[in-house]
C-alpha cells in the first residue's frame, strides 16, 4: 500500500515538470533549451503593449456584438459608445471560438497534451497564428508582493510570478476559484461586470482565457509562445472589462490591473500545441 502511494506521488510530481517553476529550476541543467533570457526587464516585450491592447479590444468588441446578453448593460455607457455595438450585429449568436477565428484568423482550445503526463494542453484548432500575435491570456487573481497567497499556493502549480514579483493565481479549482469569484463579485459596477468569471468553467466567454494550461517547452519541443506582462491602460473601454480574466485581490489597489498574455514567437499552424518558457532569467 505504501509502495502504491509512493508511485502515485511520483507520477504526480513528474507531471509538475511542465507547469511547476521550482521543479523546472531544479532541473535547468537537464533542460537548458527551456530557459529564456532577456537582457533587461524593459526588453521583455515581444510586441508593443499598444498592439496587445488593440488586439484585445478588437476581439472583445466582436464578442459583445455577438452576445445579446452583454449588450443589455450598455445603457450604462455613453450613447456614442453604444452605437459601436449596434452596427453589423448578427441576429444569431455563434460560439466565442468562432468569433475568435473570424477576428484573429485562428482559434485555440484545450485538449489532452502531447507531452507525457502533462495533462491538459492548449492547441491551435483552426486557422493559423502569425508571428507576434496575442494568442492567449493567463487568467486569475492578481496579488501584489505584500499580499497573502500562502494558503492558495499550497500544491498549486498555476501560480505565475511576474518579473516584478506580482503573482497571478490561475487555478480554476478549490480555494483559488472561491477567492476569484469573491473578488470579481466585489468589483462589479451595478449590472456591469468588470472582470470575467467564465474562465472558471469549461466554456469561457473569452476564448483567449486558457493560458494557464499552456505547458512548458522541452528540449524536444521548443517554445512557440512567450509570456508578456501587460498593464491594462486607463483608456481601455470600460464595457470591455467584462472579458478581462483577471481581478485584483485587494479592492483598493491603486496600480493598473496586471494581465499576462502569450505572444507567438513564430507562425503556428493548425493542430500544433502551444509551448512556453516558464523560467526567464533577466540580466
Amino acid at each position: 500500500m505504501i509502495r502504491a502511494a509512493l508511485k502515485t506521488l511520483g507520477v504526480k510530481w513528474k507531471s509538475y515538470r511542465h507547469r511547476f517553476v521550482p521543479w523546472i529550476a531544479v532541473n535547468l541543467k537537464k533542460n537548458e533549451r527551456t530557459l529564456r533570457q532577456v537582457t533587461a526587464r524593459s526588453e521583455d516585450k515581444t510586441v508593443p503593449d499598444v498592439e496587445v491592447s488593440a488586439s484585445l479590444v478588437n476581439l472583445f468588441t466582436a464578442l459583445v456584438k455577438n452576445d445579446k446578453t452583454k449588450q443589455e448593460v450598455l445603457s450604462l455607457v455613453h450613447k456614442s459608445v453604444q452605437s459601436v455595438y449596434s452596427q453589423n450585429t448578427s441576429k444569431t449568436q455563434t460560439e466565442p471560438v468562432r468569433v475568435m477565428l473570424d477576428m484573429l484568423g485562428f482559434c485555440i482550445e484545450r485538449g489532452p497534451s502531447s507531452l507525457t503526463l502533462a495533462g491538459t494542453g492548449v492547441f491551435v484548432t483552426d486557422g493559423s497564428v502569425p508571428k507576434g500575435a496575442t494568442v492567449a491570456m493567463y487568467p486569475g487573481t492578481v496579488y501584489q508582493v505584500y499580499e497573502p497567497i500562502l494558503i492558495q499556493s499550497v500544491a498549486n502549480p498555476f501560480v505565475f510570478r511576474c518579473i516584478d514579483g506580482v503573482l497571478i493565481d490561475g487555478n480554476d479549482k478549490g480555494i483559488s476559484k472561491i477567492v476569484y469569484r469573491s473578488c470579481s463579485g466585489r468589483d462589479r459596477m451595478g449590472p456591469l461586470a468588470l472582470s470575467d468569471v467564465s474562465w472558471l468553467t469549461d466554456s469561457p466567454e473569452n476564448p483567449l482565457a486558457v493560458g494557464q494550461y499552456v505547458n512548458n517547452c522541452s528540449n524536444e519541443k521548443a517554445a512557440n509562445v512567450c509570456y508578456q506582462e501587460f498593464d491594462v491602460p486607463e483608456d481601455f473601454p470600460l464595457e470591455l472589462h467584462q472579458y478581462l480574466p483577471n481581478v485584483n485581490y485587494s479592492h483598493d489597489t491603486k496600480r493598473p490591473l496586471r494581465c499576462v498574455v502569450l505572444v507567438s514567437l513564430r507562425d503556428i499552424h493548425c493542430g500544433e500545441e502551444l509551448f512556453s518558457n516558464y523560467y526567464t532569467i533577466v540580466h
